[in-house]
């Protein structure tokens, strides 16, 4: 069993000013901010939120990002041909080297969880240092009670 607690955390919280890098705006003056509410002990993982006005803009990716989206909408073009308009309680996940340009009519709030990749030996050798440790503990399935992955 896992001896750290739960963090509960709100969305409701007050908001920084976090400008958009202004080489990346293509139209308007998007305001966006943010408030991280939460990080891994690693320092690898985090939760936010993030709000902004409208605009068009493009966002390069330098982490793995999931977005749920909780209000206003957000056109988002992946520059591959796919274009979408997300709204709220849709879900949209961007990996690292991602570049999409977005646009936001009036308004777009959105939670992001975060996630800054290993190279892939790091990933690897930190999954079988998992399993053996799991190995020793007596059991395969990990403390937050998912079944591993194959």
């Amino acid at each position: 069993m896992s001896t750290t607690p739960m963090i509960p955390s709100v969305t409701s919280v007050d908001l920084r000013s976090a400008p958009i890098e202004p080489s990346w705006i293509k139209e308007g003056t998007p305001q966006a901010r943010n408030a991280v509410l939460s990080k891994s002990a690693d320092g690898l993982a985090s939760t936010l939120v993030w709000d902004c006005t409208a605009g068009k803009f493009d966002w390069h990716y330098d982490i793995d990002e999931t977005i749920y989206f909780l209000e206003g909408s957000a056109t988002i073009d992946d520059g591959r041909g796919t274009v979408k308009t997300f709204g709220a309680g849709d879900v949209l996940f961007l990996p690292r080297g991602a570049v999409c340009h977005w646009h936001v009519e009036s308004y777009v709030r959105k939670v992001a969880f975060c996630r800054r990749t290993q190279p892939k030996m790091v990933g690897l050798a930190m999954r079988a240092i998992g399993r053996i440790q799991r190995t020793f503990k007596g059991g395969s399935t990990p403390s937050i009670g998912f079944a591993e992955a194959a």
